[in-house]
């Protein structure tokens, strides 16, 4: 077991991604053709390949779910100076609408990943997006903060789990050495929704009301769902292992897996930071930082842009120089910056772009990074349920993070923040531990493919 979810998670990711057919192997390389393979190209020279048109269009598609996936979540938070005077709410009470979404993410993670590797992971990517459309439809009519907190529950539902869908489609469709790159472009869904999808956000909530960007996304996110569900071919090829436990026994033995575990608790405090910073940013930004509302659509636009360029160049990176590499280098600039950002006070605008850009970089790498790494863990036969499981945790993580944001954080009558710079220095001290237990993943992977 300890070999096996290196070992085997390469050869079923190389059969898949041109015909779908069992029968031909998608790579000369392929250990499944007997009785002596070629030797496996050197990473960097795998990394350099090209992809294959239904490749690409692979990590477009899932890239552009996952954008309006990130942008729902991610939303809601610049929409914060507008939301929280109509409905009337504090801190802690906005805190509470952005991590319920959290925590019923993290539920339908658990419930969800006995499931996860019994069906075609097309089909079942395909259920959880219409329901996270119901769920985002109804955060467009919320009339009150309860409504609200009901309608973030639902998307959390069902979005919660489409990212874990996604990576267990990722690790199907490409090897290891393939994956940086893959996860990289679809990790910039995070950025592209500071680009396009945050300031568009902010312009209709201005020229309507906090509710209109639900409603624009949840038409988007249709025309996504039908891209997939026409282009998109079915995906079963885990379930060749005879997969057939019963979902509760599936569940405890990922769940209670040693190998398993040393992944789950690299990956639980990774969405600490975003959820403990992002409910503010926008709040921070305006009263603490002195950006204007009109200059805060530039803000986001510029650095998501950055990000969006540098992320796919550091997941590609990270392919040929190595994932822990790249990792903890971004980890540790981005503890320093961290440190430094949180405790800044009415600096110059140019100042505010630069380091939002400069975070937007770093962010997208570490994410790109703990997913490949992440996805190299289980053997494909528990890589669905494995992936649910550490999205749930990460979702439970991150809830928390969110809702003790909020009770650390206060606003005065004049809406500047306090207390900032306290989270800033909890953000840094989770990036730490993070680091060392990914370290422990990246060592794990590594005796996996000597053993190998």
């Amino acid at each position: 077991m300890r070999g096996e979810g290196f070992s085997r998670a390469p050869r079923v990711s190389l059969l898949l991604p041109d015909n779908m057919s069992p029968s031909r192997s998608a790579d000369p390389g392929d250990r499944a053709v007997p009785p002596s393979p070629p030797p496996t190209p050197h990473p960097s020279k795998r990394s350099a390949a090209a992809l294959s048109r239904y490749q690409r269009f692979v990590i477009g598609a899932l890239a552009f779910l996952q954008f309006t996936v990130v942008l729902d979540f991610g939303v809601l938070a610049p929409l914060g100076p507008y939301l929280m005077p109509e409905l009337g709410i504090s801190t802690s009470q906005f805190g509470l609408a952005v991590s319920a979404y959290a925590f019923s993410a993290c539920i339908s993670g658990i419930l969800s990943a006995g499931f996860a590797d019994r069906f075609d992971r097309k089909r079942l990517l395909l259920i959880f997006y219409a329901g996270f459309l119901i769920g985002t439809v109804l955060c467009g009519i919320a009339p009150t903060h309860h409504f609200l907190i009901a309608a973030r529950v639902v998307t959390g539902f069902f979005g919660g789990v489409i990212a874990s869908i996604s990576g267990a489609i990722v690790a199907d469709l490409f090897p290891l050495e393939l994956r940086g790159r893959a996860m990289g472009t679809i990790q910039s869904a995070f950025s592209a929704s500071q680009v396009m999808g945050i300031p568009v956000g902010l312009f209709l909530a201005s020229h309507g009301d906090w509710r209109t960007p639900f409603r624009a996304l949840a038409l988007l996110g249709l025309l996504v769902g039908v891209l997939i569900a026409w282009r998109l071919k079915p995906l079963t090829e885990h379930l060749k292992g005879g997969n057939q436990r019963h979902p509760l026994k599936h569940l405890l033995s990922t769940a209670t897996n040693k190998r398993y575990m040393t992944g789950f608790a690299a990956t639980m405090l990774v969405a600490t930071g975003g959820f403990m910073l992002q409910p503010f940013a926008s709040a921070f930004s305006v009263h603490n930082l002195g950006v204007g509302f009109d200059r805060l659509p530039m803000v986001f636009m510029i650095s998501g842009t950055v990000g969006f360029l540098g992320g796919p160049l550091l997941g590609r990176l990270s392919d040929s120089v190595g994932k822990f590499t790249i990792f903890a280098s971004a980890s540790a600039l981005s503890i320093l910056y961290v440190l430094w950002y949180t405790g800044l006070s009415l600096p110059p605008l140019w100042l505010v772009i630069v380091a939002n850009s400069f975070f937007a970089v770093l962010l997208a790498g570490r994410m790109a990074t703990t997913m490949a790494l992440n996805s190299a863990v289980p053997s494909p036969q528990d890589r669905g349920a494995y992936m649910a499981v550490s999205a749930s945790i990460q979702q439970l993580s991150g809830g928390v993070a969110a809702w003790a944001a909020g009770l650390i954080v206060s606003a005065d009558a004049d809406g500047m923040l306090s207390n900032y710079n306290i989270l800033g220095t909890i953000v840094a001290g989770a990036m730490i531990i993070t680091l060392y237990q990914m370290y422990r993943v990246h060592l794990m992977i590594k005796r996996g493919a000597e053993a190998a």
